[in-house]
C-alpha cells in the first residue's frame, strides 16, 4: 500500500464525518497521515495541545469500550474537555427531538460523536447541530473504525502498493459496508465473504464497484470463504451478532456462518505467511465471557467467528488497531476543529 505523503488538510470546521465517503480517498488518507504525525508525537512526548478551551458531547446510543475511551483520551491529550451521555443520558427521541437536542448541544459544544442506531438520526443530527457532528457508528456506516484500519494496515505493510482485504462473516453489517466501500475508495482489492442471505445489500456493492473503477482497485462478493481469502493480505472477521439484535438470532448465524469462522486452516487459505488477522473487538474467542460459555454450550465452539490460536496468534493486529482507533479519532478531532 502506497503511503501518502502530502501534508494533512483540515476540512472546514463545520465538516462533519458521517461516512467514509464525507472524506473522499484524498482527506482520508489526509487524516491517516495526521493520525501517524500524532502518534509519532505522543510517543516522543512531543505532543502538542491544540484543543485547548473546546468541548466535546459524547452522545452514545450503544455502549462502547474503544470508541469511548479513543474519544475520551484523544480529547484529553488535546486539552478539549468531553461529557459522555450514555443510553439513558438524555431525553433523545422519548421527550425531545433529534433536531431540539442537536440545536441544544451545537450551542454547548465545539463538536458532537454520535454512536447510535440509525443511520438517519446520525444524519438528523448534524442538519441541526451547527457543529461538526463524528459518526462514531451507526447500523449502517462505522467510519472511525475504518480509519484506525487503514493506519494499521499501512503499519503492517508499508512497502506494499497494492493490499489484499478480506472480510468473512455477516456481510450486511457496519463494518463489513465500510471495509468493502473504503477498500475500493482507496484502491484496495477487497471481498466480502458472507453466504447469500447476509450479503452487503445490492447499493452498497453497486457503490463500491463504481468506486473501485475510479480507483483501480477490486471489490467483490462471494459466497466461497476459501476462495475469498486466497492472496489475502489481510483477513478480517467481526461478531456474528450485532448490537441490538436478538439473543436468537445465533441460532440461524451460527450455521450459516461456521464456514466462514477464521480459523488456522483458512488462514493458511491465502497462500502468504505474512498475512495478518484484524477484528474490531470485542471478539468472541473463546469461553472467558458469558457470550463464549453460552457458544461454547449450544453449538460447541471454542470461539465464533475466530480461533483462540488466530486471534492469540503473532500475525494478529487486534490490539494495535484498538490503541489506533485514538489516534485515528484524534486526527479527525484535530483536523476538524482547528
Amino acid at each position: 500500500m502506497t503511503t501518502h505523503t502530502a501534508p494533512p488538510t483540515a476540512p472546514p470546521a463545520s465538516a462533519s464525518l458521517l461516512t467514509e465517503l464525507n472524506l473522499g480517498k484524498d482527506r482520508f488518507l489526509d487524516v491517516v497521515d495526521l493520525a501517524q504525525q500524532l502518534k509519532d508525537a505522543r510517543r516522543q512526548q512531543r505532543e502538542r495541545p491544540m484543543l485547548r478551551s473546546r468541548n466535546i458531547a459524547l452522545v452514545f446510543q450503544k455502549a462502547s469500550t474503544r470508541t469511548r475511551c479513543a474519544f475520551e483520551v484523544a480529547a484529553a491529550d488535546q486539552g478539549a474537555h468531553t461529557t459522555y451521555l450514555g443510553p439513558d443520558g438524555t431525553h433523545l427521541g422519548h421527550e425531545e427531538s433529534i433536531a431540539d437536542t442537536a440545536r441544544v448541544l451545537g450551542h454547548l459544544y465545539d463538536g458532537i460523536a454520535f454512536r447510535g442506531f440509525a443511520q438517519e438520526t446520525i444524519e438528523e443530527m448534524a442538519r441541526h447541530a451547527g457543529v461538526p457532528v463524528w459518526n462514531a457508528l451507526s447500523d449502517d456506516w462505522h467510519p472511525t473504525q475504518m480509519l484506525a484500519d487503514v493506519l494499521t494496515i499501512r503499519e503492517a505493510f508499508p512497502d506494499r502498493r497494492r493490499v489484499s482485504w478480506a472480510y468473512l462473516g455477516d456481510g450486511r453489517n457496519n463494518v463489513a459496508r465500510s471495509i468493502l466501500v473504503t477498500g475500493a475508495m482507496l484502491g484496495m482489492d477487497v471481498r466480502i465473504g458472507s453466504p447469500l442471505a447476509l450479503q452487503p445489500p445490492r447499493t452498497v456493492q453497486t457503490l463500491a464497484a463504481e468506486l473501485a473503477q475510479s480507483s483501480g482497485g477490486g471489490a467483490w462478493v462471494t459466497d466461497d470463504p476459501v476462495g475469498s481469502v486466497a492472496g489475502a493480505d489481510v483477513v478480517y472477521t467481526d461478531t456474528w451478532v450485532s448490537m441490538g439484535e436478538p439473543d436468537s438470532a445465533w441460532d440461524e448465524r451460527v450455521p450459516m456462518l461456521r464456514p466462514y469462522r477464521v480459523t488456522c486452516d483458512l488462514m493458511a487459505m491465502t497462500g502468504k505467511p505474512d498475512s495478518r488477522f484484524m477484528h474490531c473487538l470485542p471478539a468472541t474467542h473463546d469461553d472467558r465471557t458469558d457470550l463464549g460459555r453460552r457458544v461454547l454450550d449450544r453449538y460447541g465452539l471454542f470461539g465464533a467467528e475466530v480461533s483462540d490460536d488466530v486471534f492469540n496468534a503473532d500475525t494478529s493486529l487486534v490490539f494495535q488497531q484498538a490503541a489506533n482507533r485514538m489516534h485515528t479519532i484524534k486526527a479527525v478531532l484535530v483536523s476538524s476543529l482547528t
